[in-house]
């Protein structure tokens, strides 16, 4: 059943006008060479390069975030991660195609694409392709705690993929957070969403590490439920998921932030005087 779908107010990102939406997780419904393990949030390819189409469970809600961390890479393989919407019941599928791209497309109502960082922005009316192809985030210093798009307001914080704690991690975090990186690298975020349109429409859009890629496709069914479309393609192994809070910030999550903003790197955290499991969970989420 579709979700429920609410205007939010940029000043209120879920507020009272509509529940937050509930955590993302993988559809029972995927490709032959994908298992995804018994939490359904992570989703890994076992052999070959192909038949790796993964879905969301539910069909997203509007300005909700199908948000993916990439896990693993396999070398040997020409290729990338694939991602967008679909308007498809997974479950109402003879059987999953080979590839996203163009096996699910060609079925119709998919929008999706291969992960690059310009190759998918889709200039507004009287928009030049130039303009639509300008970075929307702001330098590093101007970055603000919330990514703006359209009428929704997203927190950035878990957007921005982060290195493994070690030698280098101060240094590589600091790429990730300015999106330097590959955008298929490992440990990077990406995601897609879809904004409704006053015509009864919905722009789709695709993050990669906290900026917003601009309108990757326009004119998709917002009235019809939309599920997310993962493909764990070719030199993509495996992926994890990455919740969102979209209301008010969980004391949990409070405390980490002041607690990473209280270090000069997230490795300082190790020398604190805290319970190892704050410890983790202050350095690796």
């Amino acid at each position: 059943m579709a979700a429920a779908s609410h205007p939010v107010e940029l000043g209120a990102p879920w507020g009272p006008t509509g529940p937050e939406p509930p955590p993302t997780r993988f559809h029972r419904v995927h490709g032959a060479n994908i298992r995804v393990d018994p939490s359904g949030t992570q989703a890994t390819r076992v052999e070959s390069f192909a038949h790796g189409v993964c879905f969301s469970r539910d069909p997203l809600a509007p300005g909700q975030v199908f948000l993916v961390e990439i896990e693993e890479k396999e070398l040997g393989w020409c290729g990338h991660l694939r991602l967008g919407l679909t308007a498809l019941d997974p479950a109402s599928l003879a059987s999953v195609p080979e590839f996203s791209l163009p096996d699910l497309v060609s079925l119709g109502h998919t929008w999706v694409f291969a992960i690059t960082r310009h190759h998918n922005r889709v200039p507004r009316e009287g928009q030049s392709e130039a303009e639509a192809a300008a970075p929307s985030r702001p330098p590093a210093l101007l970055v603000k705690p919330y990514l703006c798009i359209e009428q929704f307001r997203i927190p950035r914080d878990r957007l921005v993929g982060r290195s493994r704690p070690g030698l280098y991690s101060h240094l590589l975090d600091q790429l990730y957070e300015l999106n330097v990186l590959p955008p298929t690298a490992r440990r990077s975020r990406l995601g897609v969403l879809f904004c409704p349109r006053p015509d009864g429409t919905a722009d789709m859009h695709i993050i990669i590490n906290g900026e917003d890629m601009g309108p990757s496709a326009r004119g998709l069914p917002a009235a019809q439920p939309l599920y997310a479309v993962v493909d764990v393609f070719a030199s993509t192994k495996s992926v994890r998921l990455v919740q969102l809070e979209y209301g008010l910030p969980s004391l949990q999550t409070l405390c980490r932030l002041v607690i990473q903003r209280s270090v000069v790197h997230r490795l300082a955290i190790e020398g604190l005087h805290l319970p190892r499991g704050l410890k983790d969970f202050c350095k690796y989420e």
